[in-house]
């Protein structure tokens, strides 16, 4: 057991004082430990996709099998570039209009990235967040690997009260935001094959996709 450190984020929190916790945060990210953060759809667990261990941590904190990849929190639409390779211009566009939001997109991977994060796949999932303390933390700590912060099989994690529940004294650090605004994980689409798949439904509407990329399979 750790001692997870918690900061209370909330509307009534200085900007200051967010800015420092983020900046804390990012600092321990980069040096190979775990955080727990809020995100709009569910709390996510962190670790930088460059240090391979802290990688493994995750997969260790969660009891995720290890053939299961960990999806990519990016910073902004144009760091596709840093985890993915061979971008169609289907991701552009989706990534154009619905990033930050609750869209997770399969790609190919670059090869750069570590085996550990994608489980051994070719590909690689990526998303950005709408919401300002992940999106803070990977604009200091470039991208970061980062499932849902729950023990696999569990269910995901709507507030700061469900991750400390599930992983107090297993991550060095929690952000604890409160609930999360939408509750439910990413929509998730393959952008690898042709049509596009849908391989997860979640807090972005598949007919919405359909009228940014056309056909896609269910």
């Amino acid at each position: 057991m750790i001692q997870t450190k918690i900061y209370k984020v909330g509307p009534d929190t200085e900007p200051d004082a967010l800015d420092a916790m983020i900046s804390e945060t990012a600092k321990a990210l980069l040096n190979g430990k775990t955080a727990a953060f809020p995100t709009e759809t569910v709390y996510g667990i962190g670790a930088s996709i460059f240090n391979e261990e802290a990688v493994l941590k995750i997969y260790q904190i969660k009891g995720r099998p290890p053939e299961k990849p960990l999806s990519i929190l990016l910073g902004a639409v144009e760091d596709m570039g840093k985890a993915a390779s061979d971008i169609p211009d289907s991701a552009r566009l989706l990534a154009e209009k619905f990033w930050p939001g609750p869209l997770t997109m399969i790609l190919k991977k670059k090869e750069e990235i570590s085996d550990k994060v994608t489980a051994g796949k070719e590909t690689v999932g990526l998303r950005i967040p709408a919401h300002p303390v992940p999106l803070g933390l990977v604009r200091l700590t470039g991208p970061l690997a980062c499932p849902s912060a729950n023990l696999s099989g569990t269910d995901e994690p709507r507030s700061g009260e469900d991750v400390y529940n599930n992983l107090g004294g297993k991550i060095d650090i929690l952000i604890d935001g409160g609930k999360t605004e939408l509750g439910i994980p990413s929509t998730i689409i393959d952008l690898t094959v042709n049509p596009p798949q849908i391989l997860r439904k979640g807090g972005l509407e598949i007919s919405e996709i359909k009228k940014v990329i056309g056909e896609v399979t269910e």
